[in-house]
C-alpha cells in the first residue's frame, strides 16, 4: 500500500509557468516543505530564490534547462546548467534537441546531453532528459533513450508539460513510458510528466515503472489518496 509520504517523495512539482510571480513561487515552496514533496522544479531564473525558500527542508531544488523547446545551442546550455547550479539547483530537467533527433541528427543530440551532463557530473547533480514524447514516433523514443544513456544521464522523461500538437496527448502516456523502460529500464530512471493530475494517475505511473512524476498540483494528488482501502 502506498502511503501519502511514499508518493510524496516521489513528486517533482514543477513552477513553471511564465505568469508565475516572487510570490506564487514562495507559496509553491512552502507547500512543497509542508507536504513533504521530494523536489521542487523551477525556472532556472528562480533557483536561487527556491533554494532559499526550502532552506531547512528535505526538498530537492531541480532547475529546467533549455525550456521549453530544447533549441538553444549547447554552450547555452551548458552555461545555463552552470549557473543554476551555482544558485542552488542539485538535479536537472534539460529539454533534448527534439529537432535533431527527428532530423536524424544523432551526434547533435547526444553532444548536447553530454554538454549538460559534464557540467552536473562533476558537482554531483543529476541529469533529467525530457524527450518531449508527443513529437516521437515510438522507434524516436528509443532512440532518444539510447542517447541520453550513451550520453551519461540519469533519467528520462516524458515530457515539458508544454508540447504542443494538433492532436492526441502531449504528456506522459503509458505507451510511451513503456518503451521508454524497456530501452533503458535498470540502467537509466524515468520519469513521468504532463497530465498527471490524480492519486490514480500518480499511482498508475508508478507501478508501470517510473521512479519520479513530475506535477503541477501535487497537493491536490495527495489529497486523492482514498481514505480507506484501494491504494
Amino acid at each position: 500500500m502506498r502511503t501519502v509520504a511514499d508518493v510524496a517523495r516521489v513528486l517533482d512539482h514543477a513552477v513553471l509557468k511564465p505568469e508565475f510571480t516572487a510570490a506564487d513561487l514562495a507559496a509553491h515552496a512552502a507547500m512543497c516543505a509542508a507536504r513533504g514533496v521530494g523536489c521542487i522544479c523551477v525556472r532556472s531564473c528562480d533557483v536561487a530564490a527556491a533554494a532559499k525558500f526550502v532552506a531547512g527542508s528535505p526538498v530537492v531544488v531541480a532547475s529546467v534547462i533549455g525550456f521549453p523547446h530544447g533549441a538553444q545551442r549547447s554552450e547555452v546550455k551548458a552555461l545555463e546548467s552552470r549557473l543554476a547550479i551555482a544558485d542552488g539547483a542539485r538535479e536537472l530537467d534539460m529539454v533534448m534537441n527534439v529537432g535533431a533527433l527527428k532530423s536524424g541528427d544523432e551526434r547533435t543530440v547526444r553532444d548536447d546531453i553530454a554538454a549538460v551532463v559534464a557540467e552536473a557530473k562533476a558537482r554531483g547533480v543529476l541529469v533529467k532528459v525530457i524527450l518531449e514524447t508527443c513529437h516521437l514516433a515510438p522507434a524516436e523514443i528509443a532512440t532518444a533513450c539510447r542517447l541520453a544513456e550513451q550520453a551519461g544521464a540519469d533519467f528520462v522523461k516524458t515530457s515539458t508539460g508544454f508540447g504542443m500538437r494538433s492532436s492526441g496527448p502531449t504528456g506522459a502516456t503509458p505507451e510511451a513510458v513503456r518503451i521508454m523502460l524497456d530501452t533503458v529500464g535498470g540502467r537509466l530512471q524515468v520519469k513521468a510528466s504532463g497530465g498527471i493530475r490524480s492519486w490514480d494517475d500518480a499511482v498508475r505511473y508508478l507501478d508501470i515503472g517510473c521512479t519520479r512524476l513530475g506535477v503541477g498540483d501535487a497537493a491536490a494528488i495527495l489529497d486523492g489518496r482514498p481514505a480507506a482501502g484501494g491504494y
